[in-house]
């Protein structure tokens, strides 16, 4: 069995409730985009500038998001596609929040980030099973993916 085979069906083992799942559906994308809008909040500085072609893009953000991509790829060539493309949404609403709402990304991040993983620890009480990232801390990545294997699924797309 393929290793992202593997980590899915580990991962799914503690998500098994239609409650937490449901939970899962809307918090585990709103914490990845939280995590993205934090890392877009860190001043870039002078390391970054030389990649002033990429204009507002070019932040810790992208390449912290290169490097997740990279993880994925090992997994999952397909799965990383689809990754790939809701990292860069997340990405252009950082962006977009950042220039609606200047200084205040950081903010809306950290109140995101926390009123989702209030929710997603009640969805984990309704479950009765500890979040898989105690065991193991790539299933705070691997989460992501869990979803874009059911989009995959859904649509026919092999991953």
């Amino acid at each position: 069995m393929r290793k992202i085979d593997l980590l899915l069906d580990e991962y799914g083992q503690s998500h098994q409730n239609h409650t937490n799942k449901l939970i899962h559906w809307f918090c585990v994308p709103a914490i990845f985009f939280s995590v993205v809008g934090l890392i877009f909040s860190i001043p870039s500085g002078e390391l970054l500038e030389s990649l002033s072609f990429l204009g507002s893009f070019s932040n810790w953000a992208t390449i912290s998001l290169l490097l997740i991509l990279i993880y994925y790829i090992s997994l999952s060539v397909p799965l990383s596609l689809g990754m790939l493309f809701f990292s860069a949404l997340c990405l252009a609403l950082a962006n977009f929040l950042d220039i609606a709402f200047p200084g205040k990304l950081w903010a809306i991040s950290i109140g995101i980030f926390i009123i989702a993983w209030i929710i997603q620890f009640l969805g984990h009480k309704i479950e009765g099973k500890k979040p898989s990232f105690f065991k193991d801390v790539q299933f705070l990545l691997i989460g992501p993916a869990w979803l874009m294997h059911f989009i995959y699924k859904k649509i026919g797309i092999g991953y």
